[in-house]
Protein backbone atom coordinates (compact mmCIF):
# COMPACT_ATOMS: atom_id res chain seq x y z
CA UNK A 1 0.00 0.00 0.00
CA UNK A 2 2.89 2.71 0.84
CA UNK A 3 5.26 0.90 -2.02
CA UNK A 4 1.77 2.57 -4.39
CA UNK A 5 1.08 5.47 -2.49
CA UNK A 6 4.81 6.34 -3.24
CA UNK A 7 4.26 6.03 -6.53
CA UNK A 8 1.08 7.67 -6.96
CA UNK A 9 2.83 10.84 -5.08
CA UNK A 10 5.83 10.84 -7.09
CA UNK A 11 3.93 10.42 -10.64
CA UNK A 12 1.52 13.54 -9.28
CA UNK A 13 4.49 15.69 -8.66
CA UNK A 14 6.42 14.69 -11.90
CA UNK A 15 3.86 16.08 -13.98
CA UNK A 16 3.18 19.09 -11.78
CA UNK A 17 7.44 20.18 -11.94
CA UNK A 18 7.24 21.95 -15.73
CA UNK A 19 4.69 24.23 -14.55
CA UNK A 20 6.79 25.51 -11.87
CA UNK A 21 8.37 28.52 -14.34
CA UNK A 22 6.46 30.57 -13.46
CA UNK A 23 7.24 32.77 -10.96
CA UNK A 24 4.13 32.70 -9.04
CA UNK A 25 4.22 29.09 -8.29
CA UNK A 26 6.58 27.24 -6.30
CA UNK A 27 6.92 23.78 -5.35
CA UNK A 28 8.29 20.92 -2.43
CA UNK A 29 9.65 17.47 -2.55
CA UNK A 30 10.59 16.03 0.66
CA UNK A 31 11.40 12.62 2.42
CA UNK A 32 11.00 12.52 6.20
CA UNK A 33 11.75 9.75 8.53
CA UNK A 34 8.43 9.79 10.06
CA UNK A 35 5.09 12.04 9.33
CA UNK A 36 3.61 13.37 12.49
CA UNK A 37 0.64 15.58 12.47
CA UNK A 38 0.13 17.65 15.30
CA UNK A 39 2.36 15.26 17.69
CA UNK A 40 0.92 12.25 16.32
CA UNK A 41 2.35 9.63 14.00
CA UNK A 42 0.93 9.30 10.49
CA UNK A 43 1.60 5.69 10.28
CA UNK A 44 -0.07 3.24 12.58
CA UNK A 45 0.81 0.20 10.73
CA UNK A 46 3.92 0.10 12.84
CA UNK A 47 6.10 0.74 15.89
CA UNK A 48 9.05 1.41 14.94
CA UNK A 49 10.10 5.13 14.94
CA UNK A 50 11.54 4.98 11.22
CA UNK A 51 8.29 5.01 9.17
CA UNK A 52 9.39 6.94 6.25
CA UNK A 53 7.13 9.31 3.98
CA UNK A 54 7.51 10.96 0.47
CA UNK A 55 5.75 14.41 0.69
CA UNK A 56 5.14 17.13 -1.64
CA UNK A 57 3.35 20.05 -3.04
CA UNK A 58 3.19 23.75 -4.78
CA UNK A 59 1.98 26.87 -4.21
CA UNK A 60 0.13 29.77 -6.63
CA UNK A 61 0.18 33.56 -5.71
CA UNK A 62 -1.94 35.70 -7.69
CA UNK A 63 0.30 38.21 -7.90
CA UNK A 64 0.92 41.05 -5.46
CA UNK A 65 -2.68 40.68 -4.39
CA UNK A 66 -2.71 38.32 -1.33
CA UNK A 67 -4.77 35.40 -2.63
CA UNK A 68 -3.04 32.05 -2.99
CA UNK A 69 -3.67 28.52 -3.53
CA UNK A 70 -1.84 25.61 -3.00
CA UNK A 71 -2.06 21.79 -2.99
CA UNK A 72 0.30 19.63 -0.15
CA UNK A 73 0.60 15.49 -0.49
CA UNK A 74 2.06 13.15 1.63
CA UNK A 75 1.74 9.39 2.38
CA UNK A 76 0.11 7.84 5.74
CA UNK A 77 -1.42 4.60 6.45
CA UNK A 78 -3.84 4.88 9.33
CA UNK A 79 -6.92 4.78 7.32
CA UNK A 80 -8.64 1.47 5.77
CA UNK A 81 -8.52 1.39 2.24
CA UNK A 82 -6.35 4.95 1.89
CA UNK A 83 -2.67 5.57 2.24
CA UNK A 84 -2.33 9.30 0.66
CA UNK A 85 -3.38 12.72 2.20
CA UNK A 86 -4.29 15.31 -0.02
CA UNK A 87 -4.54 19.17 1.46
CA UNK A 88 -6.22 21.81 -0.86
CA UNK A 89 -6.00 25.01 0.77
CA UNK A 90 -6.68 28.58 -0.48
CA UNK A 91 -6.27 31.68 1.50
CA UNK A 92 -5.63 35.97 1.45
CA UNK A 93 -2.12 37.18 3.06
CA UNK A 94 -1.79 41.16 4.30
CA UNK A 95 -0.37 43.35 6.52
CA UNK A 96 -1.37 45.44 9.80
CA UNK A 97 0.89 47.22 10.69
CA UNK A 98 4.01 45.25 11.31
CA UNK A 99 2.34 41.95 11.53
CA UNK A 100 1.76 39.32 8.57
CA UNK A 101 -1.64 38.23 8.76
CA UNK A 102 -2.56 35.19 7.17
CA UNK A 103 -6.70 33.53 6.65
CA UNK A 104 -7.97 31.08 4.23
CA UNK A 105 -9.68 27.23 4.51
CA UNK A 106 -8.07 24.18 4.30
CA UNK A 107 -9.51 20.69 3.33
CA UNK A 108 -7.63 17.35 4.35
CA UNK A 109 -8.40 14.54 1.82
CA UNK A 110 -8.16 10.95 2.05
CA UNK A 111 -8.97 9.15 -2.07
CA UNK A 112 -10.08 5.95 -1.01
CA UNK A 113 -11.82 6.40 2.27
CA UNK A 114 -13.77 9.59 2.49
CA UNK A 115 -14.24 8.93 6.42
CA UNK A 116 -11.25 10.82 7.13
CA UNK A 117 -11.96 14.14 5.06
CA UNK A 118 -11.91 17.02 7.24
CA UNK A 119 -12.11 20.93 6.34
CA UNK A 120 -10.85 24.11 8.96
CA UNK A 121 -10.58 27.41 8.28
CA UNK A 122 -7.58 29.27 10.13
CA UNK A 123 -5.77 32.35 10.96
CA UNK A 124 -2.08 33.47 11.63
CA UNK A 125 -0.55 36.33 12.29
CA UNK A 126 3.46 36.72 12.56
CA UNK A 127 5.23 39.11 14.03
CA UNK A 128 9.39 38.65 13.33
CA UNK A 129 10.17 35.38 13.80
CA UNK A 130 6.82 34.30 16.02
CA UNK A 131 3.85 33.22 14.19
CA UNK A 132 0.15 31.89 16.40
CA UNK A 133 -2.16 30.51 14.47
CA UNK A 134 -5.70 29.22 14.67
CA UNK A 135 -7.56 26.37 12.99
CA UNK A 136 -11.01 25.35 13.48
CA UNK A 137 -12.80 22.64 12.00
CA UNK A 138 -15.96 23.37 9.85
CA UNK A 139 -16.89 20.04 8.37
CA UNK A 140 -18.97 17.30 10.28
CA UNK A 141 -16.27 15.01 11.08
CA UNK A 142 -12.56 15.46 12.41
CA UNK A 143 -10.57 13.03 10.98
CA UNK A 144 -13.19 10.02 11.01
CA UNK A 145 -13.78 10.56 14.69
CA UNK A 146 -17.32 9.77 13.89
CA UNK A 147 -16.76 6.61 11.29
CA UNK A 148 -14.79 5.14 14.37
CA UNK A 149 -17.05 6.07 17.14
CA UNK A 150 -20.66 6.01 16.87
CA UNK A 151 -22.83 7.58 13.91
CA UNK A 152 -24.04 11.90 13.87
CA UNK A 153 -21.29 14.48 14.14
CA UNK A 154 -17.77 13.82 15.86
CA UNK A 155 -15.43 17.03 15.80
CA UNK A 156 -17.84 20.09 14.60
CA UNK A 157 -15.61 22.45 16.50
CA UNK A 158 -12.62 21.41 17.72
CA UNK A 159 -9.56 23.72 17.62
CA UNK A 160 -6.14 23.81 17.54
CA UNK A 161 -3.80 26.61 18.45
CA UNK A 162 -0.15 26.89 17.63
CA UNK A 163 3.07 29.00 18.20
CA UNK A 164 5.67 28.91 16.33
CA UNK A 165 9.14 30.36 16.19
CA UNK A 166 11.75 30.35 13.67
CA UNK A 167 15.25 32.53 13.35
CA UNK A 168 18.48 32.20 11.52
CA UNK A 169 20.73 31.79 14.42
CA UNK A 170 23.78 31.06 12.34
CA UNK A 171 24.81 31.05 8.18
CA UNK A 172 22.14 28.89 6.57
CA UNK A 173 20.72 27.46 10.21
CA UNK A 174 17.53 28.23 11.27
CA UNK A 175 15.96 27.14 15.04
CA UNK A 176 12.64 26.25 15.01
CA UNK A 177 10.34 25.58 17.99
CA UNK A 178 6.69 24.91 18.19
CA UNK A 179 3.75 24.24 20.21
CA UNK A 180 0.30 22.92 19.49
CA UNK A 181 -3.15 22.79 21.83
CA UNK A 182 -5.89 20.76 20.50
CA UNK A 183 -9.12 21.26 21.80
CA UNK A 184 -11.58 18.60 20.99
CA UNK A 185 -15.43 19.37 20.99
CA UNK A 186 -17.50 17.99 23.88
CA UNK A 187 -19.41 15.39 21.93
CA UNK A 188 -15.47 14.19 21.60
CA UNK A 189 -14.80 14.61 24.98
CA UNK A 190 -17.62 13.04 25.88
CA UNK A 191 -15.78 9.86 24.81
CA UNK A 192 -13.58 10.39 27.37
CA UNK A 193 -10.51 11.53 24.68
CA UNK A 194 -8.44 14.40 26.61
CA UNK A 195 -7.51 17.54 25.24
CA UNK A 196 -3.34 17.32 24.47
CA UNK A 197 -0.43 19.36 23.71
CA UNK A 198 2.06 18.88 21.01
CA UNK A 199 5.58 20.26 20.36
CA UNK A 200 8.33 20.18 17.86
CA UNK A 201 12.04 21.14 18.56
CA UNK A 202 14.57 21.60 16.31
CA UNK A 203 16.05 23.06 12.99
CA UNK A 204 16.60 23.33 9.68
CA UNK A 205 20.54 23.41 7.74
CA UNK A 206 20.24 24.89 3.94
CA UNK A 207 22.70 22.89 1.82
CA UNK A 208 22.62 23.99 -2.03
CA UNK A 209 20.32 25.44 -4.60
CA UNK A 210 16.84 24.84 -2.99
CA UNK A 211 17.93 21.81 -0.79
CA UNK A 212 17.40 21.52 3.07
CA UNK A 213 18.26 19.06 5.76
CA UNK A 214 15.75 19.23 8.98
CA UNK A 215 16.16 17.45 12.24
CA UNK A 216 13.54 17.65 15.27
CA UNK A 217 11.95 15.98 18.16
CA UNK A 218 8.25 16.22 18.15
CA UNK A 219 5.57 14.32 20.37
CA UNK A 220 2.54 15.11 22.46
CA UNK A 221 2.49 15.50 25.78
CA UNK A 222 -0.91 12.17 26.63
CA UNK A 223 -0.78 9.07 25.71
CA UNK A 224 -3.48 9.04 22.38
CA UNK A 225 -6.94 7.32 22.36
CA UNK A 226 -5.83 5.24 19.62
CA UNK A 227 -2.29 3.74 20.72
CA UNK A 228 1.21 5.07 21.36
CA UNK A 229 1.45 7.96 18.25
CA UNK A 230 2.23 10.47 20.32
CA UNK A 231 5.20 9.40 21.69
CA UNK A 232 8.41 11.65 21.02
CA UNK A 233 10.41 11.01 17.39
CA UNK A 234 13.25 12.08 16.02
CA UNK A 235 12.28 13.44 12.29
CA UNK A 236 14.65 14.07 9.53
CA UNK A 237 14.13 15.60 6.88
CA UNK A 238 15.51 16.25 3.46
CA UNK A 239 13.45 18.95 1.59
CA UNK A 240 13.65 20.25 -2.27
CA UNK A 241 12.18 23.37 -2.98
CA UNK A 242 11.50 24.19 -6.37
Amino acid sequence: MIAASLKTLGVALACALPMLASAQLTGNLSLTSNYKYRGQDQDTSRTKAIKPALQGGFDYAFGETGWYVGNWNSSVDWLNGNSLEVDVYGGYKFKAGEIDMDVGALAYLYPGNSAGNTTELYGAATFGPVTAKYSHTVSSDYFNWAGAKTSGNRGRHTGYLNFAFAKEVAPNLTAKASVGFTRFSSDIKDLGVPNYVDYSVGGAYELDKGLSLGAAIVGANKKAYFGDVNKARLLVTLTKTL
